[in-house]
């Protein structure tokens, strides 16, 4: 069976602060964590309950550093409720956040908008003080890693060995402009062991020549159904899915955006369905590394797919996106 990771990032909206500062992280919560919009919620506990009305399983890598701004209430608010329904609570960090903390809340002078901007010493203290932050808001110690925008590097690897953490998952070759630096091949589709870390990728399917990564708001239903039949079919091990608390509320944040909605929903029922496929966890069943290389051919592209998503594309920017 294919082992279907759908990881959802987990994070306040700096937009929202930039508006609301510190004193409005409620706001900030309604709209990037519980994604209140006027048509109802869609944000995290949304994402759950569609989950287990599927008997699935998510793994949402939570961001802690705005503990540092809102207070430790602010996370513990989002990861109690995770760990209380049995899904998987993991460690995030979006770098960008620093720049608003007070200089003596923070281990390191240095700056920058990616965890790969700083150098190793700096990453190993970030990184710790972040897993700690996520544990003393009512996470167990997490094991595995994703880097806000996909911003890592070979450093970030060796300092999540130095901190004992196991797995990492920011390495998207399927995403032509990511800030990912891990110097892995693009054609890797299983986990793979490097620099003492498991690496597990995002997946991928080919599109109009290239790949492209397997995000709810990237890929149809019709393209990540697709997919997960083809990754099952040609045994491979995993399948990893991103999303993020707030993917399902418009870009304007008001609205929910119906398409995106509903291909959630069409996705975690078919993978309900589908005999060789099954949610797992990073706590409960973490991926291991085929003993022979699976990096089976992706997913061909597919015309009447690709252009039926980028229909929806253009309907759901012009009904759902900024006005």
């Amino acid at each position: 069976m294919t082992a279907v990771y759908i990881t959802v990032d987990t994070e306040y909206l700096q937009g929202v602060f930039r508006t609301s500062g510190a004193s409005g992280w409620q706001e900030n919560f309604d709209k990037a964590i519980r994604g209140t919009t006027r048509d109802g919620e869609v944000g995290i506990f949304y994402q759950m309950d569609v989950l287990e009305q599927h008997g699935l399983k998510g793994v949402f890598f939570v961001d802690p550093i705005p503990a540092l701004i809102f207070g430790p209430d602010a996370i513990a608010r989002i990861v109690e409720p995770i760990v209380e329904r049995g899904h998987d609570v993991q460690l995030h960090i979006h770098t960008e956040w620093l720049r608003h903390v007070d200089e003596k809340r923070v281990p390191t002078p240095e700056r920058g908008s990616n965890i790969r901007d700083f150098p190793l010493n700096a990453q190993i203290e970030l990184l710790s003080l972040a897993r700690d932050l996520l544990v003393e808001a009512g996470a167990p110690a997490p094991q595995a890693f994703r880097a806000g925008n996909y911003g890592a590097n070979n450093d970030t690897l060796r300092a999540l060995k130095a901190i004992g953490l196991r797995y990492d998952t920011s390495f998207n070759p399927g995403m032509r402009t990511s800030p990912c630096r891990i110097d892995l091949p693009l054609e890797l589709q299983e986990a793979t062991e490097y620099l003492g870390i498991i690496e597990v990728p995002i997946s991928a399917i080919w599109s109009l020549g290239q790949r492209r990564h397997a995000q709810i708001t990237a890929l149809s239903a019709q393209e990540m159904i697709a997919a997960l039949r083809h990754a099952a079919r040609s045994g491979r091990t995993q399948f990893t899915i991103v999303s993020h608390s707030f993917e399902i509320t418009g870009l304007n944040r008001e609205r929910t955006n119906a398409i995106v909605k509903r291909r959630f929903e069409r996705i975690c029922k078919a993978i309900e369905m589908h005999s060789d496929l099954h949610t797992a966890t990073y706590r409960e069943n973490p991926p291991g590394i085929p003993e022979a290389a699976a990096n089976s051919p992706l997913l061909p592209h597919n015309v009447l797919r690709t252009g039926w998503r980028m229909i929806e594309q253009a309907v759901g920017n012009h009904l759902y996106g900024v006005k």
